[in-house]
């Protein structure tokens, strides 16, 4: 692997849901790294102002908006050699009991909202025959979360048009990493949309062990770093990371076991 900066393969940077969390981590560490970064949130004023990184307002709640809003800052930038997409939100409780509202917004904004820009950054991306589309899906694509249903079904659907995407840039110059974090010490369970009282014991001991391994999970920077790895590799792939039994032995077993074995896994995990 190269030692040299990622900035000598990625020049301009566009990262969405930059404010917190992951989304975060990663500008630090592309900043670092010395590329240009132009970072999103819904509310500017979250966006610490720093030395090659701009500021952009986005609501990814409205597709048309946020491809608007994404093709100025291309233009802005002459072009972008990352894409990452890595803004969202999480809906907990039962899919029954829950107002289909909800897990309606959730599916659009974060599944075919995010699949707009990705078709909007690839265009640009293989105009140009170079630079990497990064997309955050989740190991509950591969380890469903109790009474997260829609959740699961967007980062599903992430790594599967992910997969779909590294097919069609194969020997085009663009590489599609398929980003699979589990559970890390961010502000996400605050981004959580949940019953101001749990309807019964097992939704709050799934709830409390959500809260457990949020609190206790590995620092962002970690997942920041993982990234930089697989942008320095500069190839496709599929990157799991976190805690070493959610990102390796989990997976491993899954791999090889039944979908039996899955589900009592996850039950364990989740206490019920």
């Amino acid at each position: 692997m190269s030692a040299a900066p990622l900035s000598s393969r990625y020049r301009t940077a566009f990262v969405t849901g930059a404010s917190t969390g992951l989304g975060r981590a990663f500008a630090e560490m592309l900043l670092r790294e010395g590329v240009e970064v132009w970072g999103t949130a819904r509310d500017t004023a979250r966006l610490a102002p720093r030395a090659r990184f701009h500021a952009v307002a986005l609501e990814l709640g409205d597709g048309a908006a946020a491809e608007r809003v994404f093709l100025a800052a291309e233009r802005e930038a002459g072009g972008f050699d990352l894409v990452v997409n890595n803004a969202g939100f999480g809906a907990f409780g039962g899919f029954a009991a829950t107002d289909f509202s909800l897990w309606q917004r959730q599916m659009e904004i974060m599944l075919l909202h995010t699949a707009r820009l990705s078709h909007a950054a690839l265009r640009g991306l293989l105009a140009r025959r170079r630079g990497a589309l990064v997309n955050i899906s989740s190991l509950a694509a591969e380890f469903p979360l109790p009474y997260q249903a829609a959740y699961n079904v967007v980062k599903s659907g992430l790594s599967a048009l992910n997969e779909s995407l590294m097919f069609e840039t194969e020997g085009t110059g663009v590489i599609v990493i398929d980003f699979r974090p589990g559970d890390y010490r961010t502000d996400f369970e605050g981004a959580v949309t949940r019953p101001e009282r749990l309807p019964d014991a097992a939704q709050e001991r799934v709830w409390a062990a959500f809260h457990r391994l949020m609190e206790h999970g590995p620092a962002p920077a970690h997942a920041a770093e993982a990234l930089r790895r697989a942008l320095a590799r500069g190839r496709s792939g599929t990157v799991r990371t976190g805690r070493f039994f959610q990102a390796v032995v989990g997976p491993f077993l899954a791999r090889f076991g039944s979908l039996g074995l899955r589900r009592r896994l996850i039950a364990k995990y989740f206490d019920l």
